[in-house]
This record gives structure tokens, C-alpha cells and sequence, in this order.
């Protein structure tokens, strides 16, 4: 759930588990998801519950076309509520109303049903103690960066002590900053529920989806949405931090930050789906990426308000996902040199030259800005470098990176084109000619009849399956035809890619990264196996959790899925594969 300012992650019990204010970066209020003791117990925190006295089922759906949960408890004799969790998002006197804040609406549904609040927030990443007053209608918690206010018609009392209490009407509750409640607190929640509910469904209404698969692309694409800080426009990879790749692992990265690796294909997703107003503030967001760049040079992410220092450190008092540490803050990551960026800030900005539904299109000053980018891209192309999957410890001259590269200079010369500068289009495209050459001369290896990850040596990485996207080779091309044998000889594990197989800094991979296999999905289809790839698309999304979302990684043997959640990257993979794989609208009237 969430409104584009604040975000939470429900459990399956109904528990909000994890929320960050004031922003997706932030210090989480509710850390439980990296916690997870018993819940019972008194000293557990990072939650807040609603139960229902002797539960036992519980049942979970959306809101239809909204990213609004509808949680019903039923307990043994039949007695039943249904909570429904939003943050409130709606247009409110010429503006977007999107404040930091949780709602939840509690109504009882059959019987005589008995309910207990457990408020128990976190803050410091749970390094100190939360104080809690309470008022005659509301609850106060000073976080150590900002104060929040629960504003409630439920009996505080019994919230205080953590006390069943029959519940005989429908009832309200708003966690936002520490001021009064202006309005009548009843009316003007669900006033807010009916507002946020036909906000989001507009919203729905306006895209542009497929025919098949509509459920999927539609939870994808409003979940895409919440993962964009709409003040500035970034889109971060994941709502968690620390979510490890695959059982004690080590792989535990923050990942509620804006990767400029994600933009293409991110920009691509949204593009199909018509989603103008997030693409909009996206290319706004990476426009001021851009003009902070020094010389050109563009780092691997950023965080949601464009700063580019993201320290990483460790939060000690959190034990992890199921015990499974460290939890990290920040990314170290920020440091790094991927020269992949520079294709992508540029790929995705030139949507800015060409689209004329945009309501700021790009101009001469924008071009100018971007040839910084394209300048550096042509420096380092086949300079070594960590690479989109981020080593730690080791640099290569990358082929994928180099292939970005080569793409920040061919399509500067699309922009030229755009904006009718023929010398600049020719002077661009002129690079990019000595550039593929290049590259597909030092990354050719004739033995293996397929393209190296590397220069240096014969290895495989899955990033090379987007050379079709890219336009760097075409579907007929033996180099990429071959390159796909090799890749799933090496990399395919029954119906999921590995990202790479060779041992890296923390050991051989054992999970699946799915975005890779969406990438997969699109070369089969593209390359004429095209019954295979909708079968693996329809096992994909047989993969999702309950809420239809998919997270970073699965386990190719089990199935289970690892990694930060909900995943940009495979948000986008469903989105994607969805609009090329799916029959035509004229097919279906």
C-alpha cells in the first residue's frame, strides 16, 4: 500500500510490518519484516496489529484496481471484521493529497466480533525507546525524526493496554504527523477511502494494457507507481532493504533508492502503459540527475531527492529477515563506476525528444546537457569497470556496459535527429559506427560462436539477451543467436536465468534473478520460439505472492522468492513481456 509519499507492507495476519516515514529511505516506524520475533510478546516490536480474538482464517484482496487491502478475520463461531489499509491519495484543492500518513478502516461483518490494537512502532532502526502518550482520541509517538500522531474513535484506553474490546461499529483510524485532526475524524476518513479509491481507479482506467494478462499488468503498473517519490519523480528499486538473495547469503542490500540502471527499462514500461504522469516526473527526475553530473559522469544510483552521497552502514539492532543479517543502510554502491548509466540516463531521455503527448518535451538546451553524457560514454567504453551487477571487488571491461555506451552515442544522434541537428546526428552517429565495431570485435569469441560478458576472457552474464532491445544485434544475427545457446546452457536453470554463474564476491549464485528471465522471455519470443516464452511468462506469474507482485530473486529449485520487494525490475519484466507477448485488442472484439 501506499500514495507516491509514505508505503507499508502488510503481513498475511493483517500486521503492517514495514513503513518508513517520511520518506521510502526513511527510518522505518514498523521494522517487524526485519525483525520477526513472536508476536505475542511483550518486548516484540516494529507492528501494528489488528486481531481478532480467537482468528481462525484470514482472507486478503485488493480493493479492485487500487492498491487498497481489504483484510477479513473470521474467527471459529463465526465472527468476522474486514480492515481496510490505504494511505490516502486524491486531488484536494488544486493539489495531490498525499500526506505521510496509514489509514485503516475497521468494520465489523458478522456477529459479535472482539478485536485487540497492538501499536508498537520502532524508530533510530530500533535503537531506541519510542515515547507513547496518550490523549483523550488519539495516540502520540516521538520518533527521533519527526513526532506521529494515531487519531482514532476506538477506545485509547484499551489500546494502551493492549486489551479485546467488542467491536460494535465501524471504526477509524489515522496515523500522520503529530497535529489535531481538523475534521470530524469519522467522515473524513472515508470521505478519503472514496476519494483514494476513485483516484486510483481512474488512474487504472487510463492506461494502456493488453488484453491478456490484465490483472498482472495492472497490479504491476500500480505498484510501479508506488515506488515513485512523486515530489522529485525517482523511482527506487524496492519499498525493504536488506531482504537477502537467497538463505544467509550475505546478499543484503538497501534498495529503497533510484538506480539510473533501471531507467530504460523502466521508461519503456511506462511508455507502453501510457503512464504519462509517471513517466513525466521520472524524466524530470533524471533530467536534474543530468544537470548535477560533473563532466558528464553519472554514479549508479541516487537517492529519491537526487543526493548522491548514500553512506552504508549496518543496523545492529535488527536481527534481519528470519534472523538473516546484516540489515544495511545506504549503498556503497553510490561509489562505484558502472558506465552502463550513461546509456541508460541518455536512453531514457531521448523519450523526452521524440513523445509529443509530453507536456515539457526536451530542447536544444536539454541535447546539450546529454552530450556530456555521450562525451564520457565514448571515453570508457572499453574501460573496465564493476559492471550492472555491481562486484565489489573486481573490475572487467564489461560488454553489456560497453553496449550502453555505444547506445548513449547512437541515440544522441536520434535526438540531433529530432531536433533537426544534422552535423551533431552525424557526428554521434559516427561514433556509435566506431564503437559496435569495436565492441563486437573484442567481444566475439569465435570458439564458443557466441559474445563474451567481458573482453578479458569467455564468460556469460544474462544482460547480453538485451542486445535485441537495445538494437545493438538483430533476432536473425548468427552473433546473437548464438550467444542465446550459450547463455542458456550456461545460465538457464529449468525455467529461470541466473544473472551470471561464476563464483563472485560472495560465492557462487544460487538464485534466480527474475528480471532475467522476463529478458529471456522477450529473446525466445523475438527469435520465433514464441509458444515457450508464453509458457514461461504464465510460470513467472504462477510465481507471484499473493498480492500478485514478485520480488529481486527466486530459488530455482524450491521456487521460493528472495530478495527486496516489491522488485522495479520485475515489476517491469511483467509489464513488458505482457504487452509483446499479448494477442492484439482486434483479436478479442
Amino acid at each position: 500500500m501506499g500514495n507516491c509519499q509514505a508505503s507499508a507492507l502488510i503481513d498475511r495476519a493483517g500486521r503492517m510490518i514495514w513503513a518508513c516515514v517520511p520518506r521510502v529511505d526513511g527510518d522505518p516506524v514498523f521494522s517487524a519484516l526485519l525483525d520477526q520475533g513472536d508476536y505475542d510478546a511483550k518486548d516484540t516490536r516494529g507492528f501494528w496489529a489488528i486481531e481478532l480474538e480467537n482468528c481462525a482464517k484470514v482472507e486478503q484482496s485488493y480493493v479492485r484496481n487500487t492498491p487498497i487491502l481489504m483484510t477479513r478475520q473470521t474467527d471459529g463461531d463465526g465472527n468476522a471484521i474486514e480492515t481496510y489499509d490505504f494511505c490516502p491519495r486524491h486531488p484536494h484543492k488544486g493539489r495531490m493529497y498525499r500526506p505521510v500518513a496509514f489509514a485503516r478502516i475497521v468494520r465489523p461483518v458478522a456477529g459479535s466480533p472482539r478485536i485487540r490494537i497492538k501499536l508498537r512502532p520502532t524508530t533510530s532502526w530500533n535503537a531506541e525507546h519510542v515515547p507513547i502518550t496518550y490523549g483523550s482520541n488519539h495516540v502520540r509517538m516521538v520518533l527521533s525524526y519527526m513526532a506521529m500522531r494515531l487519531t482514532t474513535d476506538a477506545p485509547i484506553g484499551l489500546i494502551s493496554q493492549e486489551s479485546f474490546f467488542r467491536l460494535e461499529h465501524v471504526t477509524h483510524f489515522f496515523l500522520g504527523p503529530d497535529e489535531s485532526f481538523s475534521d470530524a475524524l469519522r467522515p473524513a476518513v472515508e470521505r478519503m477511502y472514496d476519494e483514494t479509491v476513485q483516484h486510483w481507479q481512474l488512474w487504472v482506467r487510463g492506461l494502456a494494457i493488453p488484453p491478456e494478462w490484465q490483472e498482472a499488468v495492472i497490479r504491476s503498473a500500480i505498484t510501479l507507481k508506488l515506488c515513485q517519490h512523486e515530489e522529485t519523480g525517482a523511482i527506487v528499486a524496492a519499498l525493504t532493504t536488506s531482504i537477502p538473495e537467497h538463505a544467509d547469503s550475505g546478499r543484503n542490500w538497501d534498495y529503497r533508492y533510484c538506480w539510473v540502471r533501471d531507467a530504460y527499462y523502466t521508461v519503456e514500461a511506462l511508455n507502453r502503459l501510457g503512464a504519462l504522469d509517471v513517466l513525466e516526473g521520472y524524466l524530470a527526475y533524471l533530467r536534474n540527475i543530468v544537470d548535477g553530473a560533473k563532466g558528464g559522469h553519472i554514479q549508479p544510483l541516487y537517492d529519491v531527492r537526487g543526493n548522491a552521497t548514500l553512506e552504508e552502514w549496518e543496523a545492529e539492532k535488527l536481527p534481519g529477515y528470519r534472523g538473516m543479517g546484516p540489515v544495511r543502510v545506504g549503498n556503497a554502491a553510490y561509489s562505484q563506476v558502472q558506465h552502463d548509466a550513461y546509456g541508460q540516463i541518455v536512453l531514457s531521455s531521448v523519450q523526452g525528444f521524440i513523445d509529443e503527448r509530453l507536456l515539457r518535451m526536451a530542447g536544444h538546451s536539454d541535447f546539450e546537457a546529454l552530450e556530456a553524457v555521450g562525451e564520457r560514454a565514448w571515453k570508457v567504453y572499453n574501460q573496465p569497470d564493476a559492471g550492472m551487477w555491481e562486484l565489489r571487488t573486481r573490475l572487467h571491461v564489461h560488454s553489456y556496459s560497453a553496449v550502453m555506451c555505444w547506445a548513449a552515442c547512437d541515440r544522441l544522434a536520434h535526438a540531433a535527429q529530432a531536433l533537426g541537428l544534422y552535423e551533431r546526428e552525424t557526428y554521434w552517429a559516427h561514433r556509435a559506427s566506431i564503437m559496435k565495431e569495436a565492441i563486437l570485435q573484442a567481444a566475439w569469441r569465435p570458439e564458443s560462436g557466441a559474445l563474451s560478458a567481458n573482453f578479458e576472457d569467455d564468460a556469460r552474464d544474462a544482460s547480453l539477451l538485451q542486445l535485441l532491445d537495445l538494437r545493438f544485434l538483430t533476432a536473425d544475427d548468427p552473433k546473437f543467436t548464438g550467444t542465446l545457446v550459450a547463455l542458456e546452457k550456461d545460465l538457464r536453470r529449468g525455467s529461470n536465468m541466473l544473472r551470471y554463474s561464476a563464483p563472485d564476491d560472495f560465492g557462487a549464485p544460487v538464485t534466480a534473478f527474475n528480471v532475467c528471465t522476463f529478458w529471456l522471455i522477450e529473446a525466445l519470443y523475438r527469435t520465433g520460439r514464441k509458444v515457450e516464452a508464453r509458457t514461461l511468462f504464465e510460470e513467472m506469474l504462477s510465481r507471484r505472492t499473493a498480492a500478485g507482485l514478485l520480488s529481486e530473486d527466486i530459488d530455482p529449485d524450491t521456487g521460493e522468492l528472495w530478495g527486496n520487494y516489491p522488485q522495479t525490475y520485475s515489476l517491469v519484466g511483467i509489464i513488458n513481456c505482457a504487452v509483446l507477448l499479448s494477442k492484439p485488442w482486434s483479436e478479442c472484439r
